[in-house]
């Protein structure tokens, strides 16, 4: 059992000791453990301290490329050298590195395709109060969108088993975290929560610059996901909506009609509920058109899970941690 812990960093030369130092070097039921660190364009010594401290995998970005894509190239690279299970820690020591054997073990055991370490944000102290509510919003409407129970969507101290990776597409640029989620949900991967206390906050975030400009970017990657896997809920609900908008002046126009045996004055129902007719239909095709897209989208993706599983498989090619460098 090889097990890679990834640690994707920027300008992170300050706090990666402290996270270097807290990661276990042995865990039950692993016979190989690594350390991968992803420098995604930092400008001071973080690759320097890095190895210093003895790490020997690492993969290098030339400029900042952003979280997803970090999180995607550090699997790439885990796989490639026969990872079995990848665990993600970030650089800012917000995660007590000390539990990783708790994450792992679900997954040694069998019991789970993925572990996701609960912080129990309610209890952060450096978390404001609608910080905390805005956490609760989140991980409920990621649970609604990946019919899950999380109690902590957003975090990322994660360990993925390599099966779960294989079946695993990350296309956002801003965090994978949610769209994991989701798309682990309905491919009835199995979810496993563990609940941890982190550590001292020891900066800010670098992904947004504000709580709105996260509730926006995440959002989006929510609804974008969500798309991918029901599109035809969404043009269900709108051709529904359009086609009661349709009925109700149309009810009327016939009603005035029959009791009034005149359309005078009425006219402009009629046209209201032919244009929303018109909305409900062209809603209704647009749910067929997404849903054989939908269908397309299972397909490849099932081609592209038996891709991974022979690139990455006895034909992974081994190459030297120091001769590894992505763009």
């Amino acid at each position: 059992m090889k097990v890679f812990v990834q640690i994707p960093c920027l300008n992170e030369e300050e706090t990666l000791p402290l996270v270097l130092a807290s990661i276990p070097r042995q865990i039950e039921g692993v016979d190989e453990l690594e350390i991968l660190v992803i420098d995604d364009g930092s400008s001071d010594r973080t690759v320097e301290v890095a190895q210093r401290l003895g790490v020997r995998h690492i993969v290098r970005h030339s400029r900042n490329m952003g979280l997803a894509r970090s999180f995607r190239d550090g699997v790439d690279y885990a796989l490639a050298h026969g990872a079995d299970i990848v665990v993600n820690t970030d650089g800012d020591n917000q995660y007590p590195q000390e539990r990783i054997p708790d994450l792992v073990a679900p997954v040694i055991a069998g019991a789970a395709d993925i572990v996701i370490a609960d912080r129990q944000t309610a209890t952060i102290a450096h978390f404001s109060p609608f910080k905390k509510l805005m956490q609760r919003v989140g991980s409920s409407v990621v649970n609604k969108a990946a019919d899950t129970r999380l109690p902590d969507a957003a975090s990322g101290f994660r360990a993925y088993s390599r099966s779960a990776l294989y079946r695993l597409n990350i296309v956002t640029e801003f965090s994978y975290c949610m769209e994991t989620i989701i798309q682990a949900g309905h491919k009835r991967l199995r979810i496993v929560s563990v609940p941890v206390t982190t550590n001292a906050k020891t900066r800010e975030s670098r992904l947004f610059t504000n709580m709105f400009q996260h509730m926006i970017k995440s959002g989006s990657a929510i609804v974008r996901s969500y798309l991918m896997f029901k599109p035809y809920m969404i043009f269900a609900t709108l051709a529904a909506v359009f086609g009661l908008a349709a009925l109700i002046p149309m009810i009327r126009f016939l009603v005035l009609w029959i009791v009034n045996s005149s359309t005078d004055g009425h006219i402009q129902s009629l046209i209201f509920a032919a244009v929303m007719a018109v909305a409900a239909l062209l809603a209704a095709a647009l749910g067929v058109l997404s849903d054989l897209q939908r269908t397309n989208r299972v397909l490849l993706e099932d081609q592209l899970e038996r891709i991974k599983q022979i690139q990455y498989g006895d034909r992974a090619v081994r190459v030297l941690p120091e001769d590894v460098a992505r763009d």
